[in-house]
């Protein structure tokens, strides 16, 4: 496994764990930024590349996407877990901010003033964001559909609700509209060539 990471203390603390487990001989890590793929990570060598929880923060998520595509060998999957600007906007609505929820509509980026978080995407921005890097979008579900929605007193006082709500979750998380409100979206997509692994 390789891990490619700009922070040089989150690198510290996944050597340090990798050891600990006994398998950190399995992990080979580089400091770089995502935009640095390409120095580190061999074209086409990759089977899969995970970047979840990247495209928010990166520069510039078009070249970060394009590095990651041309990392994973041909047949192999780009997987990508995103923050979804629809799902923040709804939660500041029925939350009564609407002054928020009202900028989240407007910023084409999906972002407030003074987050850390650069971007939001929505569905059709996250599928446009991997076609145009040439990847073939295979699987796209949403992550937390309702449980930002749902009032966490609910799921403390009763732990089937947290059952039923869990269950409820992997049924919408595939199923459009309700997919595309969820916290997050996750986007499983293909480099041709190679056939399925």
């Amino acid at each position: 496994m390789t891990v490619v990471e700009p922070n040089p203390n989150a690198l510290a603390t996944l050597s340090r764990r990798a050891t600990d487990a006994g398998v950190g001989d399995r992990i080979t890590v580089f400091q770089a930024d995502s935009d640095a793929l390409g120095q580190v990570v061999p074209a086409g060598s990759a089977d899969l590349v995970l970047a979840h929880g990247l495209l928010e923060v990166v520069d510039d998520p078009k070249n970060t996407v394009a590095a990651m595509a041309e990392a994973v060998a041909p047949g192999g999957v780009v997987s990508v877990l995103a923050a979804n600007r629809t799902a923040a906007l709804l939660h500041r609505a029925v939350t009564g901010k609407l002054d928020e929820a009202t900028r989240l509509a407007e910023d084409p980026t999906g972002r407030l003033p003074g987050e850390t978080l650069l971007r939001r995407f929505d569905t059709e921005g996250l599928l446009a964001l991997l076609t145009d890097a040439g990847l073939t979008v295979e699987i796209l579900v949403g992550h937390g559909v309702l449980s930002e929605l749902v009032p966490g007193s609910v799921l403390r006082q009763d732990s089937s609700a947290r059952d039923a709500l869990a269950a409820l979750e992997l049924k919408l998380a595939s199923t459009p509209p309700l997919r595309d409100i969820a916290a997050r979206l996750h986007a499983m997509a293909r480099r041709a060539g190679g056939g399925s692994r």
